[in-house]
């Protein structure tokens, strides 16, 4: 059974531990002089990701002028990329980055398509109406804080169970529990908060329980 401790995002998480992204793929359009400005967003959880959804706006939008682009990755967001398509450099890409970061978003990638409408905008008149048809989309998402966890293991006979699910309370943003001869808990607590948990358990039930890591593919 599966248990989750969501007021934890609130009051246990370090700040490191924790990155906001967006929930769904979302599209708005906007008209600057005659051109029309696509802005198309969807959550990514990697570069592989993030390209593959380029291509597939690519292909939708085969005939467009322009396909701009800037992904974020990480809970830091230092893994990013941008393209102009061969917009005037740093026209494009880098504006659409920028309302990435405004928005303080990761694990994001947003792709803006450019239909020319006859009149020129300047570069400054582009970096705006890049970043503004971004913006229009990033604004219809659902935006949410993903907690990054460590996955541990932990041991204890029948008699500390009632110690460990105090701790568990206390450290885990979720956790599974199994019973057989001794009772087994896989704990996903926030990654700065780890060493505390297992020094918690370990101190609380006098070294009777113990824990070890779990790697698990769906922790951050």
């Amino acid at each position: 059974m599966m248990y989750f401790c969501a007021f934890l995002l609130l009051t246990m998480t370090h700040q490191t531990d924790t990155y906001c992204t967006i929930t769904s793929r979302e599209r708005a359009e906007i008209v600057v002089k005659g051109s029309r400005f696509i802005g198309s967003v969807a959550p990514v959880r990697s570069k592989e990701e993030a390209l593959g959804y380029i291509d597939d706006i690519r292909k939708e939008f085969y005939d467009a002028t322009h396909n701009c682009f800037a992904y974020r990755l990480g809970a830091q967001g230092l893994n990013f990329r941008t393209a102009d398509d061969g917009e005037p450099s740093g026209s494009a890409g880098k504006p659409i980055l920028f309302v990435l970061q405004k928005f303080d978003i990761s694990d994001v990638v947003a792709v803006v398509t450019r239909y020319y409408g006859g009149t020129k905008l300047g570069v400054g008149g582009l970096a705006r109406a890049y970043s503004d048809a971004a913006e229009a989309a990033l604004q219809l998402c659902t935006k949410f804080n993903v907690v990054q966890t460590k996955a541990l293991r932990v041991f204890c006979v029948y008699e500390d169970i009632n110690i460990i699910k105090r701790l568990l309370s206390q450290y885990a943003v979720r956790y599974e529990e199994s019973y057989g001869d001794i009772a087994e808990f896989v704990a996903h607590i926030p990654r700065s908060q780890a060493d505390d948990f297992s020094a918690a358990v370990t101190e609380g039930t006098s070294a009777r329980a113990g824990t070890s890591a779990v790697f698990l593919a769906e922790d951050h």
